[in-house]
Parts: C-alpha cells; sequence; structure tokens
C-alpha cells in the first residue's frame, strides 16, 4: 500500500503540474492516455479511507485540472480531446458512484462525486449539448447516486437541472430522471434545489410533460398542502406547475387546474371567515401570491406542438368561458368582501393575480371584466394602492375599445379617478406612487379612449390641477408620467371643448409650474423642481416635451403664457436677465416640430437659470 501510494503521488504530480503540456503532445497521446487511466485506477483503489486505503483522495484534484486545460483549447482541440477523454470521465463516474465505501470513508466518496458532477455542470453551461454523447451516460449513472447526503443531493438536483435543454430534445430520457427530481421535492432540505431544478424542467420539457404531469402534480400539491417549502420555493414551484399545464392539451387543463387551485381557494374562504390578526393576513397573501405566480406561466394562447412547432389556435369565443386561466381569478372574485377587502396589504397580491391574468388572457378575459371593475373599485375605494391603478390601466389599454365593456371600464375610472382625487386633496406627498400610477392611468385613458373625458362624473379642471401638483414631485418616475398625460391630454383639447376650457383657464399655471424654481426643496440632494433650476436636469426632456406640445397646438397662448410669467422680476431665476428671457421665449416658439432642439433650448435656459453655463456641469 505505501508503494503504491507512492507511485500515486508521482503519478498523479506530473498529471497536475504538465497536463497541459501533456496534452498538446498529439503524437504521443497514447503515452498521456495510459498516465490518465493509472490515475484513474487509484481513484478507484478498493479499501476503507482512511483505515486501509489513503490513495483516492489525492486524484482529485487532478480531474479538475484535466477538465479545465481541455476546456482551455479552441473548438477544433477540444472535439479531439472531448473524444479521447470521454470514455475516461464514462469510467470515473461508474468508479465513484458503485464504489464500496464504509461510514468512515463517506466523506470523501461524497466530495469525489459532487466534484464530478460539477464537472458536468460545467460542460453542460460551456458546450452545446445537444451535441454531445457524454450526456446519455451520465443521465444514465445519476438515479444510481444515492442522494442521503444533503450536500450530494444538492449537487445532483442542480446538474439535472443544468441538462434541461438536453432532456427537452431527448424526452425518453425523462422518465428515469424525474422521480428523483420528486424524491428531493418531498425534503425541506432541498427545497432550492429541487423546486429551480423542476421549473427548468418544466419550462423546457413542458409538451413532452404529458405522462408524467399527475405524479408531479400530486406530489407538488402534498409539498404545498403540508407547507415542506418557503413561501419563496411556493411561488417558484407554482411557476413550474404553470409551464407544466401550458403544455398539456386545452381540454385536460381545466380538470387539472381545479384540483389544484381549489384546496386553496377553500383555505382563502376559510381565513376571510376568521378574526383578523397578522397570522390569516399573511397567508392570505400567500395564496394569493402563489395563484400570481401560477398564472404568470400559464399561458395556453402560446402552446406549440412538440413535433412540428406551429402554434395552438386561440380559444374560440365559446370555450372562453371555460378557460382554465380564468377559473383561478374567478374563484377570488366570487366574494371579493371577504376574500381581500378587509386589509391593505392583501390589494397587491389581488391585484398580482388579476394582472397576470388579464395579461395573459387579452381579450380572453372578457367575460370578467364587469365583476372585476366592481371589486376593483370597492378595493380600491377602502385601500387605495398604485397596483390598483396600474391593473385599471392594462383594463384600459386591452378593453377601452370594445363597447360590450366599454360601460364597466367607464365606471370603473370614475371610482377610481374619485378615490384619487379625495387624495390628492387631503395632500399627495406622501404617495408619489400612487400620483404616478394615476398619471399613467389617464394617460392611457387619453390615448385610447378620449371621449371618456365627455362624462359630466370626470372633473377634468381637477384632474388637470393633479397633473401640475405631480410636475412638482421630486421622484423623477412620477414627474415624467406627469409630463406625458399632458403631451397626451393637449393634442386633445381643440376637438373637445371641456378640456379647451380648461387650458385657457389654467394653461398659464402649467406653462409657470415647468418653468419655476421650487426655492424651498434641498439642491444638494437634487431635489428640485422644473427647468428654472428646481429639478434635475434629466427631467428637462420631459418638460421640454409639454413645451413643445404647449406650442404645437396652442402656440398663441404660450406666448401669451411666456410674455406674463417670464416678465416677473427674478423669475423663474435671478440668474437670467430680461434678454435672456426673451431670447428663451423666441427660440422656444420658433420649434414646433423638432423636439431635439426644444430640448437643447431648454437645457441652455435651464443651465442659465442655475448659473452653469459655460462651467464643467454643463456637460452632464
Amino acid at each position: 500500500m505505501e508503494t503504491s501510494h507512492g507511485i500515486c503521488r508521482i503519478a498523479v504530480a506530473m498529471g497536475e503540474t504538465h497536463s497541459r503540456v501533456l496534452l498538446e503532445q498529439v503524437d504521443h497521446w497514447q503515452e498521456y492516455l495510459a498516465l490518465v487511466n493509472m490515475i484513474l485506477y487509484c481513484t478507484g483503489i478498493p479499501g476503507h479511507y482512511p483505515v486501509s486505503e489513503t490513495t483516492s483522495s489525492l486524484t482529485l484534484t487532478f480531474w479538475y485540472t484535466l477538465q479545465d486545460d481541455i476546456l482551455s483549447f479552441e473548438e477544433e482541440k477540444q472535439a479531439v480531446y472531448l473524444q479521447v477523454y470521454r470514455p475516461v470521465y464514462f469510467q470515473l463516474v461508474d468508479t465513484v458512484s458503485s464504489s464500496s465505501l464504509d461510514l468512515t470513508s463517506h466523506l470523501l466518496f461524497l466530495k469525489d462525486t459532487e466534484a464530478l458532477l460539477f464537472g458536468f455542470q460545467s460542460i453542460a453551461e460551456t458546450i452545446d449539448v445537444n451535441y454531445s454523447d457524454v450526456i446519455p451516460g451520465l443521465i444514465g449513472l445519476i438515479p444510481r447516486i444515492n442522494i442521503s447526503n444533503v450536500m450530494l443531493a444538492d449537487t445532483v438536483m442542480y446538474t439535472i437541472g443544468s441538462l434541461a435543454e438536453w432532456l427537452a430534445d431527448h424526452p425518453v430520457m425523462l422518465g428515469g430522471i424525474l422521480p428523483m427530481v420528486l424524491q428531493g421535492l418531498v425534503k425541506a432540505e432541498l427545497s432550492v434545489s429541487s423546486v429551480s431544478t423542476l421549473k427548468r424542467i418544466c419550462r423546457e420539457c413542458r409538451h413532452d410533460l404529458a405522462p408524467y404531469a399527475q405524479d408531479i402534480l400530486t406530489v407538488s400539491q402534498d409539498v404545498l398542502l403540508k407547507e415542506i417549502h418557503k413561501s419563496s420555493q411556493c411561488m417558484w414551484l407554482m411557476q413550474a406547475l404553470g409551464f407544466l399545464l401550458s403544455g398539456l392539451p386545452v381540454d385536460e387543463i381545466l380538470g387539472r387546474l381545479h384540483s389544484l387551485i381549489t384546496p386553496h381557494v377553500q383555505r382563502l374562504d376559510t381565513l376571510a371567515q376568521h378574526e383578523l390578526n397578522p397570522t390569516n393576513k399573511q397567508s392570505i397573501v400567500h395564496i394569493l401570491g402563489m395563484m400570481s405566480s401560477l398564472f404568470t406561466t400559464l399561458d395556453i394562447n402560446v402552446q406549440a406542438d412538440s413535433s412540428e412547432g406551429a402554434a395552438s389556435p386561440r380559444l374560440t369565443p365559446s370555450q372562453t368561458t371555460q378557460n382554465p386561466v380564468s377559473s383561478g381569478p374567478s374563484s377570488i372574485t366570487q366574494n371579493p368582501h371577504k376574500n381581500c377587502m378587509p386589509w391593505n396589504t392583501g390589494t397587491v397580491a389581488v391585484c398580482g393575480v388579476f394582472d397576470k391574468s388579464v395579461r395573459t388572457l387579452l381579450h380572453d378575459f372578457g367575460p370578467m371584466v364587469a365583476q372585476l371593475s366592481e371589486m376593483l373599485g370597492q378595493i380600491y375605494s377602502a385601500f387605495p394602492q398604485a397596483s390598483a391603478l396600474d391593473l385599471a390601466r392594462q383594463m384600459v389599454h386591452i378593453f377601452a375599445g370594445d363597447e360590450h365593456h366599454i360601460s364597466d371600464i367607464r365606471g370603473l375610472i370614475e371610482v377610481l379617478t374619485s378615490a384619487t382625487l379625495t387624495i390628492f386633496q387631503q395632500g399627495p406627498r406622501d404617495h408619489p406612487d400612487i400620483a404616478e400610477s394615476f398619471m399613467h392611468l389617464h394617460a392611457q385613458i387619453l390615448k385610447r379612449k378620449p371621449d371618456m373625458y365627455l362624462s359630466d362624473q370626470l372633473d377634468i379642471k381637477a384632474l388637470f390641477y393633479c397633473g401640475i401638483l405631480s410636475l412638482k414631485f421630486p421622484e423623477t418616475p412620477t414627474v415624467k408620467a406627469a409630463s406625458l398625460f399632458f403631451t397626451e391630454l393637449l393634442p386633445r383639447c381643440k376637438d373637445m371643448p371641456s378640456l379647451g376650457e380648461v387650458l385657457q383657464g389654467d394653461g398659464k399655471l402649467l406653462t409657470e409650474t415647468i418653468l419655476q424654481v421650487n426655492q424651498a426643496l434641498d439642491r444638494q440632494h437634487n431635489m428640485m423642481a422644473a427647468v428654472g433650476g428646481g429639478s434635475p436636469r434629466s427631467l428637462t426632456e420631459y418638460f421640454s416635451e409639454v413645451l413643445l406640445s404647449l406650442n404645437r397646438h396652442c402656440p398663441a397662448l404660450l406666448s401669451q403664457w411666456l410674455r406674463e410669467t417670464l416678465q416677473t422680476p427674478g423669475f423663474p431665476s435671478a440668474q437670467v436677465s430680461t434678454e435672456q428671457k426673451h431670447t428663451f421665449s423666441q427660440q422656444l416658439l420658433r420649434e414646433q416640430t423638432n423636439k431635439r432642439r426644444v430640448k437643447e433650448i431648454v437645457k441652455e435656459f435651464s443651465l442659465l437659470c442655475r448659473g452653469l453655463q459655460g462651467s464643467g456641469y454643463s456637460d452632464y
């Protein structure tokens, strides 16, 4: 044993130190292969470490070195070396996985096997595994590995996950691998690796999983109901099941989906009937989050035929009411007061479920528009959240042009607007996210269905003031959204008398707001408002677009407003002279189409107002 140990040390040292040099001696590849086989024999020396065998551990780093050196060559040489050393690596996996070790050597065996698996992961990530004949042998060996050890089991899961794309092209191998993944799924200590691996397989192999769908759903439902995994892993698992269901025939999805979500909907109803407490609240948000995750990936309209790759037809109108994707959200709308109204923190989760459903189904969501409009209005009136406004914006985008749904959409917009105007009246400064989403919502309305502004229920003058207030926010996204609102509103003032009247009365205030300096805000923290020096210069682009729109659609009025506002001494900044103000006005009024030039004019005036023209800051 001492002699063989010494020989092994010499062989390993030579192999590690001169691996690349020996590989480059292509005329003597057989001699080097003999050395590699000698090291392979040392890896599999029989005995019990460290009682009667202490040699195998010496070889571990050599296999890393050989792999790295082979992969460092150009592709042509790699192909040659991989052809020569594939059989060696197959024997290596077989040697390690079939070794009979007692408990004292369990650790070394795990390290060797883990190292090999990491090596195969590296191969899968660095070369096109679809053109590798190494993988079938690996797939055949993996089920023979004992995953009772958590560290080794984790590595096995990740290795399987790295081969998901290969499995998609070789679905016949799924039957030998999936049971191992499901075995890992029931173990909390393998939560991250097993769930992420199942998700990758369901995503890549969805069209070939029908024979295994029931087993996957059964095990997944069991671990979800037993709460084996943490919340984030439950979300991943639901995404995996969404991919799985998306690959099934449409007529099979509904039944399987009902079986999957029914226990969770029932749990939701039960929780809502109990006295309010933080635990119930957290559980409700968790369940709604799982549903949202499911509908993120459950998309039956983009199914592809596994053999031809052709997209399947969309659902017919008669199928729409039975659309599987709508069955989960419709369960929530059965009783909105009971399921989500009492909890402010549940609003985001509820809206998340429907947002994913609307984006997935598009017009197929139509049968639920009335229910959702009523529920969303109730939720927002009780607990205003930006997520509700964002969901409403999606509904406007998709359904505002549909005469069957316009009445429901209009009613929803009136409720949301009324509730948001109350927030603005009370002081919106603590709700920049609501202000931002509200501006985006009304910009979408003006773009998709401007005649909604003909409703007597919409206070257009108040909306105009909300836009002006939003322009003064220090948060860039809010200012950007408000600018977008005005650029959508101004072109429609000519054709809509009600808008024109508001512009006539308050256009000067809009112009003044864009130009004014808000001296109360802290310049050092870049919390500023408007071109005259109070806003971050990055906002100049948005303000210039509003000024361009004013000049394009009401040039005479803009000329009057500029003259009246700029004649005020010290406005918008004491840094600019009367002549400079006049020059700015004339330059601006000459440009009605050139957005880039208007931006330059506004930027130059902004620098003058800051006293920065000619300084190093003028380049930023």
